[in-house]
C-alpha cells in the first residue's frame, strides 16, 4: 500500500463526569507513514495516551470514541468491538508500555509468552513459533537468546525487559506499533539504546511507530514528525527538526525553551507560566491562552484554529509575527 499505515480523522473521546462530559482528546487528526515515527508529545493530560489507547481499543468505560475515523492499512477500526478488536490488537497492532514489568507475565518464562502471542497471531507450527520467539529476542539484541528464552522477567534488568517488550509487540510482525513511554523508567545511556533499537526497527521492517513521550530529547533523536498536543488538541504538527528548531506554537515554542539546552544561556531555566487548565473547567477561547505570552482578543474569545494544511493550530503563528 501506498497511502499512511495509521490515519485518524477529526478523532474525539469523550468521558461522562459529575461535572458534565470532558473531552480529553477533542478533533485530532494525523497520518503515520509505513517506516516512520511520529513523536506525540505533551504535558501531562494532554491526551497522549488517550488517543493511543482509542487506536488499540483500550479506552476505560465509560470514556469512548464520540466522534471521528481511524483508519489501519486503508480498513476502517474504530468501530470494532470485542473479538474482532482483540484480534487486531496484537497481530496488526503492537503496544509497548512505560513499565515492562506490567507487560510480563512474572509466572511465565519469556519464551513461553513469546511463543503464545506467535501462535495466536500467526499460522505456524510450534516449533516454527519457539525459533520466531528466539530470532525476535536476537533481533532486539538480548545477549544469548537462545539461552535466555528460558528466564523469568525477572531475571532480566529494566532495560533488557524493555527490549523483551518490544519483541513481544513485534513478533506477530503488526504494520503499527503504539510504544507509550517507553523509556521513561530507564537511564539515559538504556534510553539511547531503545531509541536506536525503535528507529532501526522502523527502517528494516517498515513498521510505523506512535512514540509518545514527554520527553522533547526523546523526541529529537527518535521521531521523523512531532505531533505537539495541549488540552487534548493538537496544537503543532510537523516534521521533527523544523517544529524544534522554528516552533510556529507560542506553546511549542515555550517546551522548546524549557529545556536545559536550549536555556543554557539563561541565569534560570524557562518555565511556562501556570499550568495546564483542568478539562472540566476549559477557558474561553484557545486553551492556552491564560498561559501565552502572545495572547491577543481574538485568542480569548475563540478556540483556536484545526491545523489543516498548516503546522500551527494558532491565530497568529510565530513565523506570522516574525514576518511583521
Amino acid at each position: 500500500m501506498t497511502g499512511p499505515v495509521l490515519s485518524i480523522r477529526d478523532l474525539s473521546v469523550e468521558i461522562p463526569t459529575r461535572a458534565g462530559v470532558v473531552k480529553p482528546v477533542d478533533g485530532v487528526s494525523y497520518d503515520i507513514g509505513r517506516g516512520e515515527i511520529l513523536g506525540v508529545v505533551g504535558e501531562s493530560g494532554a491526551g497522549k495516551s488517550m488517543a493511543g489507547n482509542a487506536v488499540i481499543g483500550l479506552l476505560n468505560p465509560p470514556a469512548h470514541i464520540s466522534a471521528g475515523e481511524i483508519w489501519l492499512e486503508g480498513a476502517r477500526i474504530d468501530p470494532l468491538q470485542g473479538e474482532a478488536m482483540r484480534r487486531l490488537r496484537g497481530k496488526e497492532i503492537g503496544m509497548v508500555f512505560q513499565d515492562p514489568l506490567t507487560s510480563l507475565n512474572p509466572l511465565l518464562k519469556i519464551g513461553d509468552q513469546l511463543t503464545e502471542t506467535i501462535l495466536t497471531h500467526l499460522p505456524v507450527s510450534r516449533e516454527e513459533a519457539e525459533r520466531r520467539a528466539i530470532a525476535a529476542l536476537d533481533e532486539v539484541g538480548i545477549p544469548g537468546a537462545a539461552q535466555r528464552i528460558d528466564s523469568y522477567p525477572h531475571e532480566f534488568s529494566g532495560g533488557m525487559r524493555q527490549r523483551v517488550v518490544i519483541a513481544l509487540a513485534l513478533c506477530a510482525e503488526p504494520s503499527l506499533i503504539i510504544a507509550d513511554e517507553p523509556t521513561t523508567a530507564l537511564d539515559v545511556s538504556v534510553q539511547a539504546q531503545i531509541i536506536a533499537l525503535l528507529r532501526r526497527l522502523c527502517r528494516d521492517r517498515g513498521t510505523a511507530v506512535m512514540l509518545i513521550t514527554h520527553d522533547m530529547g526523546v523526541i529529537a533523536e527518535a521521531a521523523d514528525r512531532v505531533a505537539v498536543m495541549y488540552a487534548g488538541r493538537l496544537a503543532e504538527l510537523g516534521p521533527v527538526r523544523e517544529v524544534l528548531t522554528r516552533p510556529q506554537h507560542p506553546y511549542t515554542d515555550g517546551l522548546m525553551a524549557s529545556t536545559p539546552l536550549a536555556s543554557q544561556a539563561r541565569n534560570r531555566l524557562h518555565q511556562i507560566p501556570g499550568s495546564m487548565p483542568r478539562l472540566t473547567d476549559l477557558p474561553d477561547g484557545c486553551a492556552f491562552h491564560p498561559r501565552c505570552p502572545l495572547v491577543q482578543a481574538q485568542c480569548r474569545q475563540n478556540p483556536h484554529p484545526n491545523i489543516g494544511k498548516g503546522r500551527a493550530a494558532c491565530w497568529f503563528p510565530l513565523i506570522e509575527r516574525a514576518a511583521e
